[in-house]
């Protein structure tokens, strides 16, 4: 079978691997999608969240068919369409699946069943594969309190976790506003059912918030961008006794914020990474609202040409969402 592995830090190559055998407690997956996601990237710059080693496989935003059931598995069968969490547990440690344990970009792999959910019908393979950013944009408006209609919601960046975000804000009911240099996204954000769209860039971003919000700002803010304008901002988007959830990744770098505004407006900070314990609610949710992500899915690659993808994807403003197809 055909397999990306990045062998080092900036060395991404296809490769003929051996096809996996899977024990009595596992099953084989074929792969039918992979999202490419900002932290791949991260991985292969050599660096991430938690400690790795090379070679390895990414893939951790993907959906497949079981092919293969071990003897002891139940609740799983041949022909099951499953999606599987990032954040997963074996007998020895915490694993990062398609970071610490090699992930989905390849034709075929073993898991463990424990991980995976099945998808609905409504869901096809290629939708599928936004489960899992989608879950973090729920698990991010949910943990800061959730949401309904008589809220206003602004996210901060109209990257993939940005726009999930939004969408489900859009699906608890609020009023979304989403704040992104790229006309790109912001057009993609309307297309999800954003109310209202900002350029930041000539910054009257919080007077216009201000403006549509009555003078008051945000009920919620979710910074998904992590970039440090989008970092300083998201304080002053939000109003006094307002949330701000924090999903947006920033890594080692510092941003001047006026902290005093978390006191001065009783604001309500989260910091959040993942999405634990949320999936099977995720996935209903997106089942019964009929939520459609497919707007964020911009281009589209074979599973063999991965790596011609990665390289289309290093410029963010080429692309939102690239997605990798097997078969």
């Amino acid at each position: 079978m055909k397999a990306l592995v990045f062998e080092a830090p900036e060395r991404p190559v296809i490769i003929d691997a051996v096809m996996p055998e899977i024990s009595p407690n596992e099953v084989l997956v074929r792969t039918k999608a992979v999202g490419i996601c900002h932290s791949d990237y991260e991985l292969l710059a050599g660096r991430y969240i938690i400690p790795i080693a090379y070679p390895v496989t990414p893939g951790h935003e993907w959906s497949g068919e079981i092919v293969e059931v071990g003897r002891n598995v139940t609740g799983f069968a041949k022909g099951d369409r499953v999606v599987g969490e990032c954040v997963v547990r074996t007998p020895e440690r915490l694993h990062h699946f398609g970071f610490s344990l090699s992930g989905a970009d390849r034709e075929f792999f073993a898991v463990n069943p424990e991980w995976l959910h099945k998808l609905p019908d409504a869901v096809d393979d290629k939708k599928a594969a936004l489960i899992e950013p989608f879950t973090c944009g729920f698990y991010a408006v949910l943990r800061s309190g959730g949401t309904n209609a008589s809220e206003t919601v602004v996210v901060s960046g109209g990257g993939t976790i940005g726009l999930v975000s939004a969408a489900a804000a859009i699906g608890m009911g609020a009023r979304v506003i989403v704040v992104d240099p790229l006309a790109a996204r912001r057009d993609v954000a309307l297309k999800l059912g954003a109310d209202s769209v900002i350029d930041p860039s000539d910054g009257g971003a919080v007077d216009r918030i201000r403006e549509l919000t009555g003078g008051h700002g945000a009920d919620l803010v979710v910074e998904a961008s992590g970039h440090d304008a989008s970092l300083a901002s998201a304080f002053d988007y939000a109003r006094e006794e307002g949330r701000v959830s924090m999903v947006g990744i920033n890594i080692g770098r510092k941003v001047p914020v006026v902290l005093g505004q978390i006191q001065m407006k009783n604001l309500t900070v989260r910091g959040c990474i993942g999405s634990p314990g949320v999936w099977p609610a995720a996935i209903r949710f997106l089942e019964r609202t009929g939520l459609d992500l497919s707007p964020i899915q911009t281009h589209d690659f074979a599973l063999t040409e991965a790596v011609e993808a990665f390289a289309f994807g290093q410029d963010p403003t080429r692309s939102i969402k690239i997605t990798l197809l097997n078969g």
